[in-house]
């Protein structure tokens, strides 16, 4: 499945979402509020629940013509036919692109390290992503990213780059005005009252730059 890689990446959370119900319920609100890609991260050990929650989900993507992330699950990703992200520590973007092919969308956390994301790209990533930008409720000890990373990023790495790390409506369009090509939201979208208002609004910022 093809993916606009520009705009709201939504991410899912396990406490904030805890039930196969929630989650799916939270994550068609965000895709009808304009999320171009949704990335599944739950890290349970239970694979049961991960390839239920996992395959309901590419399900809902493939309904509205999005497409599914998988966070650091080679295998998962896979099985399901999804794309996948990967942490530093949770192997390598040149495998993950050998297993699920060349049509995948592989993304690669990079932290603040332009050689990462240089290496990322050299091995097949599809985008980069950089942050912490802003102080995480996700990964509070998580270092910072400075927005000026992201200029420079621009005139070396010609991927899509991803901001992450505490982004909400009142900062993310300082790092889409850097270059970010999309922002990646977990609490500010999934812990707010109307996700599908939220998510409307995160895409506009796109739209309509401040």
């Amino acid at each position: 499945m093809s993916a606009s890689l520009k705009g709201l990446y939504a991410i899912t959370d396990a406490t904030l979402l805890p039930t196969q119900e929630q989650l799916l319920f939270a994550c068609e609100q965000a895709l009808l509020g304009g999320a171009q890609l949704l990335q599944y991260r739950e890290k349970s050990q239970n694979k049961r629940k991960r390839l239920a929650e996992g395959r309901a989900l590419a399900n809902l993507c493939a309904a509205y013509q999005r497409t599914l992330i998988i966070n650091d699950d080679l295998e998962l990703a896979a099985e399901l036919g999804v794309g996948l992200h990967l942490g530093q520590k949770d192997g390598s973007v040149e495998q993950a692109r050998r297993l699920l092919g060349d049509q995948a969308i592989i993304g690669a956390t990079c932290h603040q390290d332009l050689a990462l994301a240089k290496r990322a790209a050299e091995e097949g990533a599809s985008y980069v992503a950089f942050g912490a930008c802003f102080p995480s409720q996700t990964k509070p000890l998580a270092s910072r990213a400075p927005i000026e990373l992201f200029q420079n990023a621009a005139e070396q790495i010609h991927l899509p780059k991803v901001a992450i790390g505490g982004l909400n409506l009142d900062n993310s369009a300082q790092v889409i005005a850097a270059g970010a090509e999309m922002i990646a939201v977990v609490h500010a979208l999934f812990s707010s009252t109307d996700i599908r208002q939220q998510a409307q609004a995160f895409s506009a910022l796109f739209s309509n730059p401040v």
